[in-house]
């Protein structure tokens, strides 16, 4: 064999061992920064999809409460939740209290009320950002803030209503539907084998009326407490407010039910002039584009008769899930 080629085939080794060496090195630190990457933005990762990338100064947080306070849901990647996110806002007070750029919470509200559970964990999580951190949370109401709405508010050191607000309703409902004289019209025959007499409810005697209007009096006598705590009043004040009746804009702040009345815009500048604070920041979702877009086309399809007798069944269904007020129309 010629020198040449010998020279030729030895360079070509040399080329494809430096070419391999460099691909592993290569893949090597790709994987490791991707890695990096990867946990660095799950840190940042809150549940449904929300990512927290607040700025780097100082700013003030704005926590968004709308919709009907319950149970967060699970949702896949290609579906979007909608509505208030319950574990998310959680985790988001809890990323906020860890953040020394945050000067404050805006709380936003535009909510009809919502679940006995979910209401008070909103409310005592505002306050132990408060406690934690000695910093401020400012109240916004909007459509509504009523019934748990009212509540997470109470948490606020100020609140501002919209003119046209809807809020109040402090108190505890628990409802159902008896559907006997319906069954017995369409010959169905209901029947419960119970271990107690109490145990079945579908049929609400007069003990089981008196066992729930106990649950219902504990509950809303908490809620008196949290309103006569957060607007320093006494609780037989807030009790002559509190028969579940909604108050407009101006009743409440005849009540002392709110401080101030003012349009949204003129709320953040007042915020912002009073902790010498520009920044505003909110959470977005790091879904893409592509999920909404699913999830629009999903609305558009009809439901079948099955889907709607199955969710109807399901909202006229009695328990343990008390309400704080029933979702406004």
């Amino acid at each position: 064999m010629k020198k040449k080629q010998i020279g030729g085939l030895i360079i070509a080794a040399i080329l494809f061992v430096a070419i391999g060496v460099a691909s592993v090195l290569t893949n090597a630190l790709t994987d490791s920064f991707s890695q990096r990457m990867l946990e660095e933005s799950a840190e940042h990762l809150l549940t449904g999809g929300y990512d927290f990338q607040p700025p780097g100064k100082n700013y003030i947080a704005i926590v968004r409460v709308e919709g009907t306070i319950q149970e967060q849901t699970e949702s896949n990647y290609f579906e979007t939740s909608s509505g208030y996110q319950h574990t998310t806002t959680l985790e988001y007070i809890d990323n906020l209290m860890d953040d020394s750029n945050n000067q404050g919470i805006l709380l936003y509200v535009d909510s009809p009320g919502g679940t006995v559970y979910e209401s008070e964990e909103l409310y005592l999580k505002l306050k132990e950002y408060k406690e934690t951190t000695g910093r401020p949370v400012w109240d916004y109401m909007a459509h509504y803030a009523a019934s748990g709405g009212y509540m997470v508010s109470m948490s606020a050191d100020k609140i501002y209503a919209n003119p046209n607000t809807t809020t109040g309703s402090i108190g505890v409902i628990m409802s159902g539907y008896d559907m006997s004289g319906l069954y017995e019209k369409l010959g169905i025959r209901y029947v419960s084998i119970t271990s107690g007499a109490n145990k079945d409810s579908s049929k609400m005697t007069d003990e089981q009326i008196a066992i729930y209007q106990s649950q219902v009096d504990e509950y809303y006598s908490k809620f008196v407490g949290i309103v006569a705590d957060g607007r320093g009043m006494s609780e037989e004040e807030v009790k002559q407010l509190a028969d579940g009746r909604t108050y407009t804009a101006n009743q409440a702040l005849e009540n002392g039910l709110i401080d101030e009345i003012s349009l949204y815009a003129d709320m953040k500048e007042a915020m912002s002039e009073e902790l010498n604070v520009d920044e505003f920041y909110e959470l977005e979702s790091s879904k893409n584009t592509l999920s909404s877009l699913l999830a629009e086309v999903k609305d558009l399809v009809p439901k079948s008769e099955a889907q709607i007798l199955t969710e109807t069944a399901a909202d006229m269904e009695s328990g343990v899930p008390m309400y704080y007020a029933e979702q406004l129309q």
